[in-house]
């Protein structure tokens, strides 16, 4: 099935490039019972919510469309647990169809988005595959003919440019995976939105610089792979200030979730953080349903541990996934991952 344009973009503005942050807060209720740390078991879950085994969708005015990038977060989560390599196979070959490749990028003409190019770009790269050739596509060109001549990454389309802190630093991951490296002015366009407290915001140039939790974890680990190591401190340091004491992190909405103490463990540990890390791993723990919640929900992460909510779970699950591995996105691969996927051991 193929995302007509104008549904696409509306669907991008709802979802994001990367994850979309659930902003309703549910009724909250007694948490799920904690487990041991198992993300193997949170990337089992996952990939037995795959639709037909290859791919998720996204549901809007009640109707399923199909959704590449929740899709390559799944492929991201399985790399991460180093389990479920068939589903995630199936899963990138279902993203990299013709069909369904060109709706997420667009034609590369008359639109082409960058964050969505460089998501791509760099599960190929974590599933071992060649970016240059997907297809007959080469995205490693594409994704630098977006580049700006101040170093951002931006969107060529009629719609508007949603590109922002996220797409940034997804092309400079991704292009820190290829043999020239990633442009200067790349590293320093995303240096240059941080707010002065440290953090980083999801779009520049607001009147007010407010940092964001989410957008803050991709840019470290970005700036780090950049080779700008002081500016990725200060991040870092600004995620550590603004843990709360149980471990989790909040999003814009203020809500301790998943999504967001996912992203951020994921980036403290690979800062070099790890009892930041160890505090929101716990955090994560907290929200994994174990043997005690229902057999078809075991192992699924919550979003922010009140009633359980399905329609943020699979969401929620691809981050914590990253956070409780603490695996991050410079040092991903499928190589080695085992096929299969695995459930949580209850008796």
């Amino acid at each position: 099935m193929v995302v007509r344009l104008s549904r696409h973009r509306l669907l991008t503005l709802l979802c994001g490039v990367l994850t979309a942050l659930t902003l309703v807060t549910p009724t909250l209720t007694a948490p799920a019972q904690a487990v041991a740390n198992r993300p193997d078991a949170a990337a089992g879950w996952l990939a037995r919510q795959l639709v037909d085994g290859e791919r998720f969708e996204v549901v809007f005015d009640g109707v399923a469309y199909p959704d590449p990038g929740l899709t390559l977060d799944a492929v991201f989560a399985f790399a991460a647990a180093g389990v479920a390599d068939d589903p995630a196979a199936r899963a990138l070959a279902w993203v990299t169809r013709p069909d369904i490749r060109d709706g997420y990028l667009g034609d590369g003409t008359t639109e082409a988005y960058a964050g969505a190019t460089a998501k791509l770009t760099l599960a190929v790269q974590v599933r071992g595959g060649d970016p240059t050739a997907v297809g007959g596509l080469d995205l490693v060109t594409r994704l630098r003919s977006l580049q700006a001549p101040d170093g951002r990454f931006t969107d060529r389309s009629a719609y508007g440019d949603y590109s922002n802190a996220f797409s940034q630093s997804l092309a400079i991951l991704a292009l820190a995976r290829t043999a020239t490296g990633v442009p200067p002015t790349a590293g320093e366009w995303l240096a240059g939105t941080r707010c002065p407290d440290g953090g980083y915001p999801v779009l520049p140039a607001q009147p007010t610089c407010v940092p964001d939790v989410d957008a803050t974890a991709l840019a470290v680990q970005a700036l780090r792979a950049a080779g700008r190591p002081a500016d990725a401190t200060a991040g870092l340091n600004w995620l550590v200030s603004v843990q709360r004491t149980d471990g989790g992190f909040t999003n814009a909405a203020g809500t301790a979730n998943a999504n967001s103490t996912g992203l951020a463990a994921q980036a403290l540990r690979d800062g070099g953080r790890p009892l930041a890390w160890a505090r929101a791993r716990s955090f994560l723990v907290g929200l994994q349903v174990g043997c005690a919640g229902v057999p078809a929900d075991r192992g699924a992460v919550d979003f922010d541990g009140g009633t359980l909510d399905r329609d943020t779970l699979n969401r929620a699950t691809t981050q914590a996934v990253l956070g409780l591995t603490g695996v991050g996105y410079p040092r991903l691969t499928a190589v080695g991952a085992d096929p299969d996927a695995p459930t949580l051991p209850c008796r």
